[in-house]
């Protein structure tokens, strides 16, 4: 899978097959995807447009192929998402590292004080600046789940650090060297070994790649049907469609 120099491994898998799968996380300028077969790293991307990057995820990695995404999928029309208070149980007490999703029509208002003051209403608290940042890759995601990517699958790469670590939460931020040694070090215990070159890529800040193997990791547990969602059953949008964090 690529726009440059990685290409995702397509060749036969020694000993049957193996699922293709992708991990994507928001960035700078864009998304970036890493992708697994058989659980290994089989290649990285990055594109300015989601729809374009799943694009090439279905024509390489097939249209059947396990997408997880780390950005919220599924709003409700009021209240908050258990998925998320789920969630701040898995990362606690780093209870920064989830925010809690606001219902649909907070992000269907024009601005941030629109918004925030329609989260008020709905929920009884405001709407940070930060979480209001989101608002683009948001609708954005959403736009591609409502449109018929029904194999993209919300995850929180936080919560998948802490399965990998037993349970625990990861210590150290992410933006740390400490805590990107220990994220690379634990995806490599699950056999996700990222290269020292990833191409185009690798322009992408470091926390946001090893999100993206973190988003596979779990997208590879969600295709083996071994995956954990919060809550489990999921809650449904109006349309019917899963809101779940699975890891």
């Amino acid at each position: 899978m690529g726009s440059g120099s990685d290409v995702l491994d397509t060749s036969p898998a020694a000993g049957g097959a193996a699922p293709h799968v992708v991990g994507v996380d928001a960035c700078p300028g864009g998304w970036v995807a890493v992708a697994l077969r058989g659980g290994r790293f089989a290649g990285a991307d990055v594109d300015a447009a989601l729809a374009a990057l799943l694009t090439r995820v279905r024509r390489l990695a097939g249209a059947d192929a396990v997408v997880a995404v780390d950005i919220p999928l599924g709003l409700l029309e009021a209240g908050r998402r258990r998925a998320d208070e789920l969630a701040l149980g898995r990362v606690a007490p780093h209870r920064s590292r989830v925010f809690p999703v606001p219902p649909r029509p907070v992000w269907e208002e024009p601005d941030y004080g629109a918004a925030n003051e329609r989260c008020r209403r709905l929920t009884g608290s405001g709407l940070s600046r930060q979480s209001w940042g989101l608002v683009t890759k948001l609708r954005e995601a959403n736009a591609c789940r409502d449109g018929g990517e029904r194999r993209l699958y919300e995850v929180h790469p936080e919560v998948s650090f802490a399965a990998m670590n037993g349970g625990h939460p990861v210590a150290s931020s992410k933006k740390s060297w400490n805590g990107q040694v220990q994220r690379r070090r634990l995806l490599g215990e699950q056999r996700i070994v990222l290269p020292d070159e990833l191409g185009p890529a690798g322009r992408v800040p470091p926390d946001d790649v090893l999100d993206a193997a973190a988003a596979a990791w779990s997208a590879h547990r969600i295709a083996l049907g071994t995956a954990v969602s919060l809550p489990d059953p999921p809650e449904t949008t109006r349309d019917g469609l899963p809101v779940a964090i699975w890891y």
